[in-house]
């Protein structure tokens, strides 16, 4: 019974267990089918208030139950339906609207629908302009999607390159940045998307400006066209040629705040201050003081402001924790600053506008914006980190008087309402003082002053918008003092601007005369622009000449005359050597009459003409005539570089069978070339022969390349026996076996013996082939091996290992 029960269980799985699978497989393609059908009777344009009320999978469903979200927004409602049925999408909603479940809810159902394996490689890219919120996103997608088979990974900056690329090619959805999605599709060999269904852009303004075009680009040249594309943020681009990029196909434009009055959440108050630049660290430090139960966000135009204003604070101590998050950190630290802040009940993030968009901090009270947003665009997204989800919110922008009129102009144009409101001078407090104290006892906090100045100043400096950033009606020394500084840090790109400005005016204008004195009190010249000086005239204008080389004094002017060099003993009375006045040095190209040399009637040299014409060498140079008349000629035949200007253009020569030279391009004689045929007939023939000799060379070349691999691999092989040889000389060795000589006259091989000792002490090695016994003719067995036939054969003694043993042999040998 036993037996027939093991027997019973060696069987296939049961009938019942099959038929289950086959039930479920059949249930599972008709769910399939019936949500298929129900997406394709959706009415899109119809209102839908929550999930349930969509055509959506069991596992989507669960999740964003579990996740505790029921209702949808706006902008939900309107964008998803669409998205279901695989349209390109613009989405524009406000911040804090819920655009994030808008595409990741259509990207697990269409996924979903198609069955999408890991087999199947990339489903679903999405693009994030920061890690925060590439990190935000995908925490979002793991809890939705928690009951989805699908592999998701987040690929960002900051992380090992080598770990992501091993588990790159398994993913089916990826959220990413630009930048390190280009780079893996550079790099990584495993990583393809020939497969994709759907690509979507959070913050798509900001991924499709400057400052990320070519990135986005060089993305796009790798994806399939043929795909599903979303783009969505509070701000939307509706360029035709940020369309034209992405290869959108008739796409949905969603836009939820067009017929809204305000381009901001209603429940979000909106004020702002104005103040001066040097009193805005001030300013700041009071508003702190007097919000100590609140959670706020302070943003500012750069990070090295983020860092001096984080550090000085923090060392005044203002009662609240503080943290600080810009662009230069760490992945590590970014992240867990982020996470410290969303968790906290009470504090102050000073940070650049890395977290201007798209993150969502629970419960922030207020945002402060320090710096003037650099478009009304960037104020959208700072303010919108408060009041998200329809709770309340409140916003201050500190605006310099001469940054008003401008920015109060651009918010006009985007329908946010903003009213001014004034500070309480009783409770403003002064910190001016204590920051020149910390930054005078310590260096590292007055770099990070100079270095915060620099950046703000450069941050207006580069704005596009001039209405609104005026740089020279800034107060630049007052702001200086104002963060501690004991004077105004050297900014090299201002003075290039007056630079400028001063070549383009007019002369008139620069260069006052030179004869403006006060001749009663003999003061002093009136301010002129100094005349350009090179720096041949600094070094000719130094006292101690003499120290320099010679050849300082034998410098020769473009006219030929010597320079004038200033005598240290020149009293400037004209003192010096009556010879040297009015010398000159010439430069003598050819001929007796360029050398001024006098001859007279008989053709002889006259005077000093004599002496000077021994001393002048002619010398030919590609037949042109070069005469050395003075030492620095004579320097010039050394100079390879010099003597070039002298000599003819180099040709390139090529040499015939027969050795002789030939310029590289020859011009054939016009008759023969017309005697061969017609050009076009010259030149398909020609071209006929070089295929074919391509042909021929490409075949040699393949025999070649067969030929050396043949031939490595014969070394290979070659080089492999010569090993296996080596080891079974050594294994021999080792075991210590010896050839005996030949003994037996009945056998015609060789013995192998060896001493028994070593024998003994081995083990028997496994033989490989089948050991073979050689007959005796006198035996009748031939099966009984040699070493059992000699049975009357004294056997040899054992191992000596004792005293015994030793004793054995001495008897033994004595009889």
């Amino acid at each position: 019974m036993a037996q027939e029960h093991g027997a019973r269980q060696k069987k296939g799985p049961r009938p019942s267990v099959a038929r289950g699978k086959t039930l479920k497989r059949k249930r599972g393609q008709d769910n399939l089918s019936s949500l298929q059908e129900q997406i394709e009777a959706l009415d899109p344009k119809a209102s839908v208030a929550s999930f349930t009320d969509l055509p959506l999978s069991e596992p989507t469903t669960s999740g964003l139950a579990a996740s505790h979200y029921k209702t949808l927004t706006d902008i939900q409602s309107r964008a998803i339906p669409h998205a279901l049925k695989g349209r390109d999408i613009l989405g524009a909603a406000k911040t804090g609207s819920g655009k994030t479940l808008t595409f990741l809810v259509p990207v697990l159902e269409n996924l979903y629908r198609k069955q999408w394996t890991e087999h199947d490689g990339l489903g679903a890219l999405i693009l994030s302009p920061t890690r925060e919120l590439a990190i935000q996103i995908f925490e979002v997608l793991r809890k939705i999607g928690r009951y989805h088979a699908f592999s998701a990974g987040l690929v960002i900056g900051g992380k090992s390159l080598r770990e992501e690329q091993e588990r790159l090619g398994r993913m089916n959805i990826l959220v990413c940045t630009p930048g390190r999605i280009l780079q893996h599709l550079d790099q990584t060999a495993s990583f393809d998307v020939f497969n994709l269904q759907m690509l979507v852009l959070d913050e798509a303004d900001r991924i499709m400006d400057m400052g990320f075009q070519r990135s986005v680009d060089a993305i796009v040249e790798h994806l399939p066209k043929d795909r599903q594309t979303m783009l969505f943020s509070a701000t939307q681009t509706k360029k035709v040629s940020d369309l034209a990029r992405l290869s959108l196909q008739d796409p949905e434009y969603v836009a939820v705040h067009e017929a809204s009055t305000t381009a901001t959440p209603t429940t979000l108050q909106q004020h702002y201050v104005l103040t001066p630049l040097p009193e805005k660290l001030d300013v700041l430090w009071s508003f702190i003081r007097s919000n100590l139960k609140s959670k706020t966000i302070v943003f500012l135009s750069s990070g090295k402001q983020v860092r001096f204003v984080y550090e000085s604070f923090r060392h005044l101590q203002p009662g609240i924790p503080l943290m600080h998050l810009h662009g230069k950190q760490k992945q590590g630290g970014r992240l867990d600053i982020t996470t410290k802040y969303s968790q906290a009940q009470h504090a102050v993030l000073f940070a650049t506008d890395v977290a201007a968009r798209g993150l969502d901090f629970p419960a922030v009270d207020w945002v402060i914006q320090l710096d003037c947003p650099e478009d009304a665009d960037t104020y959208i997204h700072r303010v919108g980190r408060t009041a998200r989800y329809e709770r309340d919110g409140r916003a201050v922008l500190f605006l310099d008087p001469s940054e008003e009129a401008g920015m109060l102009k651009r918010l006009e144009q985007k329908k946010i309402p903003i009213e001014k409101i004034n500070i309480k001078a009783n409770k403003q407090q002064s910190v001016k003082n204590q920051l020149q104290n910390m930054c005078f006892k310590d260096p590292e906090l007055k770099y990070l002053g100079q270095k915060a100045f620099i950046s703000y100043v450069k941050s207006i400096y580069i704005q596009k918008d001039k209405e609104i950033f005026k740089l020279k009606d800034l107060q630049l020394e007052d702001f200086a003092s104002s963060l501690g500084l004991p004077g105004v840090p050297r900014i090299k790109f201002i003075k290039g601007d007056d630079t400028k400005e001063l070549k383009n005016a007019s002369r008139a204008m620069t260069h006052l005369s030179d004869d403006e004195e006060d001749d009663d009190d003999g003061a002093k010249k009136a301010d002129k622009k100094d005349k350009v000086r090179t720096k041949y005239d600094r070094m000719f204008e130094r006292r101690n000449q003499n120290v320099l080389a010679d050849h300082y004094s034998k410098l020769i002017n473009d006219d030929g005359t010597i320079v004038d060099t200033p005598d240290e003993n020149d009293d400037g009375e004209g003192s010096g050597d009556e010879d040297d006045f009015l010398t000159v040095k010439r430069r003598f190209e050819a001929g007796d009459e360029d050398l001024g040399i006098e001859a007279g009637e008989d053709n002889t040299l006259v005077g000093e003409a004599a002496n000077k014409k021994k001393d002048v060498k002619v010398v030919n140079l590609d037949g042109k005539e070069l005469i050395i008349d003075s030492k620095r000629r004579e320097k010039l035949l050394t100079s390879k570089k010099k003597l070039l200007k002298y000599k003819g253009n180099g040709k390139k020569l090529i040499y015939d069978e027969d050795g002789n030279a030939h310029e590289v391009y020859e011009l054939e004689d016009e008759e023969k070339f017309k005697a061969r045929g017609d050009a076009s007939e010259q030149r398909a023939k020609f071209l006929a022969d070089e295929t074919e000799r391509t042909r021929m060379a490409d075949v040699e070349d393949k025999a070649l390349a067969r030929q050396k691999k043949r031939d490595k691999k014969e070394k290979r092989k070659a080089r492999e026996r010569e090993l296996l040889a080596m080891e079974d000389q050594s294994d021999d060795a080792d075991l210590g076996v010896q050839l005996a000589p030949y003994q037996d006259h009945h056998h015609s091989d060789y013995e192998l013996s060896a001493p028994e000792s070593d024998l003994a002490a081995a083990p028997p090695r496994p033989s490989k082939k089948q050991k073979v016994f050689f007959a005796d003719p006198s035996s009748d067995d031939d099966r009984v091996p040699k070493q059992k036939k000699n049975k009357g054969q004294q056997q040899q003694p054992g191992p000596i290992e004792t005293l015994e043993d030793l004793e054995a042999l001495a008897s033994g040998l004595l009889g």
